[in-house]
């Protein structure tokens, strides 16, 4: 991304406004007192294939703005999602990496494998389209944060 890590953290970190780019999630809502910091609980809508399909919990596992956000999963998928900002000479590399399972058992295995391509390719457009947001978009589709 073109920006220094600080702003893209806070452009990621913008919970309900991550559908605007993340493929995968229909509607994030946060559902704890707090919204910074360790211990954040979110209620992820998650799509399946694009279809709205459950509804899952996350928390906040691990916090070090602007370099690392670590979300556990909570429901039907388990597991952790990781989030690095890596500095650059011209701006920030987001590195996003799920090491999740799926709560049901030889079925959820057998599941994760057959969509684990789909999962790849929604990842890599998510992202496309968070850079797309930071360059392209303007002050009413970034809210109060300021063009990277």
């Amino acid at each position: 991304m073109p920006c220094p890590p600080v702003e893209a953290w806070a452009i990621a970190v913008d919970w309900e406004r991550q559908p605007d780019w993340m493929l995968d999630a229909d509607r994030v809502e946060v559902v704890s007192e707090r919204r910074k910091g360790v211990g954040v609980r979110l209620r992820v809508r998650t799509r399946i294939l694009g279809v709205p399909a459950f509804t899952e919990p996350m928390e906040v596992a691990e916090w070090d703005p602007p370099r690392r956000l670590v979300l556990r999963h909570g429901a039907i998928v388990h597991g952790r999602g990781t989030w690095l900002f890596v500095p650059q000479p011209d701006g920030t590399r987001f590195v996003w990496v799920e090491d999740v399972r799926l709560a049901v058992p030889v079925v959820g295995e057998l599941a994760a494998r057959i969509y684990a391509p789909v999962l790849r390719r929604l990842m890599a457009r998510a992202a496309a389209r968070l850079r797309h947001r930071v360059i392209h978009g303007g002050p009413a589709n970034r809210g109060a944060h300021r063009a990277c």
